[in-house]
């Protein structure tokens, strides 16, 4: 048996179905597994892609004598990357079920799932893998990337209406420099946009992702800087056509709420802004409510029913960083229901 052989499945490398991008192995697999799975119960992964963190999960679900007792729910919007995972995840169907949706609506799916599979385990826990796939990234047709040349699309979900295109064409000036100064925290958003407004005026509709990183090179003259404002405003055009922030500040409330006691909700977050929320959220929720200041009450009015875990995020280590560079902007937070 090679190396190769032997790793757990989800070690295993890439996975590639029907020409669908390559779904790579799966960020924090090992510290995820470590700080999730601990007791059999319901594991939700809610953000399913291409079935990597699933497919771990099930594996050491198996390991520790739990699977029997356990039963996994995936959820995702993007068809391709149900696909993949309904492949990867075949030698454990009896024990998981998959499902196209959007993670806003996790609490409802759950529900459904658990009633027509007469599965009455409790919910052990969450796994919320957010931003965008390596298959997305490296698939030109989903325009995704500055670094391909396709349409400018950037939704999740295929089937869902706005696309950057509509948005990069539509939006007025301020509100385009209002949007890539929040969600991209871009410095020269007033130049990026009065470069798109002229390129809108002159040569009509904007609709191809080497289009819009042209226009962004010629307003920055230092290619290392180049790369960062590519990034921040690609990063603001796809959170706000995917409502990425407006559902996660939901999701994670309804996550939350959702766990059993001693249930855990993991979340691997990738650039700032989503990490200052999923920080702020656990900091409340683990926080008792001691009164006004001053008062010096001995015991709280009302005692935290959640911990966190997880004091700093947790990193990628160099051998991960040296597999998957990608991995090098992923935390990992994790928060657990109090008895």
């Amino acid at each position: 048996m090679t190396m190769r052989e032997s790793l757990p499945r989800w070690q295993a490398g890439t996975f590639n179905i029907m020409g669908i991008g390559s779904y790579h192995e799966p960020v924090l697999a090992a510290e995820v597994l470590e700080l999730l799975v601990r007791m059999p119960g319901v594991y939700v992964d809610g953000t399913l892609g291409g079935g990597g963190h699933s497919l771990a999960i099930l594996e050491a679900l198996e390991r520790k004598g739990f699977l029997a007792d356990s039963f996994l729910i995936g959820i995702d919007q993007d068809d391709h990357a149900l696909q993949a995972a309904s492949g990867k995840l075949s030698g454990f169907s009896g024990n998981s079920a998959i499902v196209k949706g959007n993670f806003s609506g996790m609490a409802a799916i759950v529900r459904k799932i658990c009633g027509e599979r007469n599965f009455t385990g409790s919910v052990a826990g969450i796994l919320l893998d957010l931003g965008v796939s390596s298959a997305q990234i490296d698939t030109p047709e989903r325009g995704f990337s500055y670094m391909r040349h396709g349409p400018l699309d950037m939704r999740m979900d295929p089937a869902a209406e706005t696309t950057a295109a509509d948005l990069i064409n539509t939006m007025s000036e301020r509100d385009l420099v209002t949007l890539f100064f929040r969600y991209g925290e871009e410095p020269r958003s007033r130049s990026i946009v009065r470069g798109i407004i002229d390129y809108r005026e002159k040569h009509g509709p904007l609709l191809r992702t080497e289009e819009l990183a042209g226009i962004i090179r010629t307003r920055e003259a230092r290619p290392d800087r180049a790369i960062k404002t590519l990034s921040r405003v690609f990063q603001a055009l796809r959170i706000e056509v995917n409502r990425e922030l407006e559902v996660l500040e939901q999701v994670l409330a309804d996550g939350a709420s959702m766990l059993s006691a001693q249930g855990r909700l993991a979340v691997i977050s990738y650039h700032s802004l989503e990490d200052r929320m999923v920080k702020s959220f656990f900091t409340v929720q683990s926080s008792s409510d001691w009164g006004p200041r001053g008062v010096g009450l001995t015991e709280p009015l009302k005692k935290a029913e959640f911990a966190v875990v997880t004091r700093k995020p947790v990193a990628s280590g160099q051998q991960e960083l040296s597999l998957n560079p990608r991995s090098r902007s992923a935390k990992l937070r994790v928060l657990e229901k109090l008895a």
